[in-house]
């Protein structure tokens, strides 16, 4: 995300004051805070700077609270994702819906391209955010659906069974970022990393 960012700041550069900010303790205040893949707290106090303080979160809110939800959501077979821009609260993706957009995810997509679609999602909320701002009327979750929740994913998430077949654990082993996360299979008493690539020999 962060090439992303780097080149939609130097479009916007003329236009507004624009900062990336890595920790919490080096928010200096503004109109608007954007928290995207923010592993820090963010408590109320700290979003007291900003006029607004927004969340991008890829799944269809109250549905998917919690971590990587599109990581899940491509595991459990989904062809489209929604991405939800909404205001950041103490509770956890609970915030008012500023806007959503839908975008599809290949069957053939694997974790780089997947990461392209969805920080291409990313960028055009950022875009919303900063067009609408003045004008925007954010609109409360759906409180008739109930909410889930998905957890943090651990290395575990990313084993591969190898009694079963590719076909069949194909979407757990192409969300895997091979470097950071890479998906794995014991066997034979060792465990080896499974590197996905395509191939147009």
């Amino acid at each position: 995300m962060n090439e992303y960012l780097h080149s939609w700041i130097a479009k916007q550069k003329n236009a507004h004051e624009i900062e990336i900010v890595r920790k919490k303790s080096d928010l200096s205040g503004g109109d608007i805070l954007f928290l995207i893949s923010c592993s820090e707290i963010v408590s109320a106090a700290d979003r007291s700077a900003y006029r607004a303080s927004l969340v991008l979160h890829a799944s269809d809110l109250p549905k998917g609270r919690g971590w990587s939800p599109y990581i899940w959501e491509i595991i459990g077979g989904a062809e489209e994702i929604t991405l939800s821009l909404l205001e950041a609260e103490d509770k956890v993706d609970s915030g008012r819906i500023w806007q959503k957009v839908r975008f599809a995810i290949p069957k053939d997509a694997l974790w780089d391209e997947i990461n392209k679609c969805l920080f291409g999602a990313e960028i055009e909320l950022i875009d919303f955010a900063v067009r609408e701002f003045s004008s925007i009327m954010p609109v409360e979750q759906d409180i008739s659906i109930e909410p889930t929740y998905y957890p943090r994913r651990s290395p575990s998430d990313s084993q591969i069974d190898p009694s079963k077949s590719i076909a069949s654990q194909f979407d757990r082993i192409r969300v895997c970022d091979p470097q950071r996360f890479p998906a794995f299979f014991e066997l034979h008493g060792k465990k080896y990393k499974i590197v996905l690539e395509k191939f147009n020999g």
